[in-house]
Parts: structure tokens; sequence; C-alpha cells
């Protein structure tokens, strides 16, 4: 009697521990990570072996980890405006330059931001005339930034899942429900969140919209702080020069051409126990003089079973 009692509890732990086994399944997960030289223009040569990963803390494996070049360079940029955006001036000649200056294999659109969404001037395209003839002037009202770069993460116009897909937002980063920083503030969480299922690289440039925002320090450094953490979560950058609109955006436009010659597709497994997540990335890699930018979080799709 005691021996039939010990098999079926035994019966029912293998049973119990097999569906917890089953119930895991390996995550997938793709991100964009920019390697400089610190002492050289050159981008540094980096193997798959000079890469770890840790996904939500835990050691992952590195599946694929190779350089955005020759038939693999597709870039889909999108430029989003603030359409409450005033007085840029040359800058919009600086903005023409940088599109100008793109690879053929790089795909382009124009958006502006009004009313909390981002209203693309026409498609991707490696057109780079017909976006340049899309610049205009933003004649819209100020909106909320981070709605709108929600808006565009929702509806990225491209079903590419392998092109770099990345973002330059022109924007004072302010947040017109929230004036002052807060590092939780729940629609900047809400871009976050929808730019990392995305999978968007977002870069920020500064620009203040002096004529209907208070432009007091503690709104501008929230606003910059915000946009900080907007980049670091997304593995992009944020330009700025100071507390006020920058004289050129040309420095700005030379260090980001740097940055999308030198990144890479980094691809990875890691155990999953829940459906498809956003998890936190920490990325080494070996080497000397380089300087690595990298998502802090990244998405983490189901795989197949463990």
């Amino acid at each position: 009697m005691k021996r039939t009692c010990l098999s079926a509890v035994l019966a029912v732990f293998v049973l119990v521990t097999g569906a917890r086994l089953n119930a895991q399944t390996i995550g997938q997960g793709r991100a964009v990570i920019t390697v400089l030289s610190r002492h050289t223009e050159m981008a540094p040569n980096l193997t798959q072996q000079d890469v770890s990963v840790r996904i939500n803390g835990k050691d992952a494996d590195v599946t694929g980890w190779k350089p955005f070049k020759g038939a693999d360079d597709t870039l889909e940029l999108v430029i989003s405006i603030d359409g409450g955006a005033r007085n840029l001036g040359s800058q919009l000649d600086e903005i023409k330059t940088f599109i100008q200056g793109q690879g053929p294999h790089t795909k382009i659109a124009v958006g502006y931001m009004q009313n909390g969404v981002t209203l693309l001037a026409g498609p991707l395209s490696t057109d780079h005339g017909q976006a340049v003839s899309e610049l205009r002037l933003p004649a819209g009202p100020t909106t909320n930034p981070y709605f709108s770069l929600s808006d565009l993460g929702r509806h990225w116009p491209s079903e590419d899942r392998h092109a770099r897909r990345e973002v330059l937002l022109l924007s004072d980063g302010v947040d017109p429900e929230n004036r002052r920083f807060d590092p939780d503030d729940p629609y900047v969480q809400s871009a976050i969140n929808d730019s990392v299922r995305a999978g968007l690289v977002v870069y920020t440039l500064f620009w203040l919209n002096r004529t209907e925002r208070d432009d007091s320090s503690i709104t501008v450094n929230g606003g910059q702080s915000l946009l900080n953490e907007l980049t670091d979560a997304t593995g992009g950058y944020s330009y700025w020069a100071g507390t006020g609109n920058p004289v050129t955006f040309k420095p700005f436009f030379d260090d980001l051409d740097r940055r999308f010659a030198s990144q890479y597709a980094l691809e990875f497994t890691a155990p999953l126990a829940r459906k498809p997540a956003i998890e936190s990335l920490k990325l080494k890699v070996e080497g000397l003089g380089i300087q690595v930018t990298s998502p802090q979080q990244v998405y983490v799709d189901q795989g197949s079973p463990k």
C-alpha cells in the first residue's frame, strides 16, 4: 500500500516537472549594436566570439553577429519633426544635405508629429530626392512627442524585420502633461515599450520651441533627460548643444553617419518562461579602444520548445 502511494506521488512529480520544462521555450531576439573606435574613424573588425550577452540577468547564446555591409546594409530611417518646431532656417538645408548623403540602400521617410501621431509625408524610399522634396517648415502645434513615437512604433511603414529600423526625432523632449523630469513618466515608458517591440533605434536632436513652451532650465533639462532615457533604452543617442538650440546640425549628422556605418546585427536565444516580453539586455564586447552602444531593453519573442 505504501509503495503504491509512493509511486503515485512520484508519477505526479514527474508530470508536474515535465510540464514546467515543456512550458519553457527558447526565446529569440535581435538588436542593433553600434561599435565605434575611440582612436580612428575606421570601424573595428569584431567577430561573434568577441561578444557575450545576458538577458534579464541570465546568460544567453549569441547565434548571430554580422556587420551591416553590402547586401545586408538595408537601413530604414524616419526623420520625425515636431509639428511645432519653429525657426529651423538653415538647419532645414542641413537636413536635406544629410538625406542626400545617405547610402543607396537607405530608405528614408519624413514625418511630422501632430496631434499625438506621426504623419508621414511619403513612404520609405531609396529615392532621396523624394524625401528632400517632402521637407518643409513645420506649421502645426507642438504635440506630445512620446504619443507620436508610440504611434510610429505601432504603425511602422514596412514589414521588413531584417532591416535596421532607426528614427531621428527632432524635439525638445518635453511632455506637455508633465513638464518636469519624471523617470517613470508613463508616456515615455509607453513610447519606449512600443519602440522596443518594433525594433526601433531612436536618436534625438534637441530643438526647443521657445514660442509655445516655457524655456526655464527645469523644463529644458527635464526634456533632455527624458530624451536621454529614451535613447539609452533603444540603443540610440541624444544630440544637443547646451540648453539652447544648436547653431548647426552638421557635427551631429557627421556623428550619426559614423554610427550608421559601424553597426552590427546581434541575434541571440535565451530561456523564456512566459509569453514574448521586453527584457533587459547586457552586452559585453571584447576589444581595446572601442565604444559600444547597445539597447538597454530588447524584445524577446517565442521560438521553438526547449
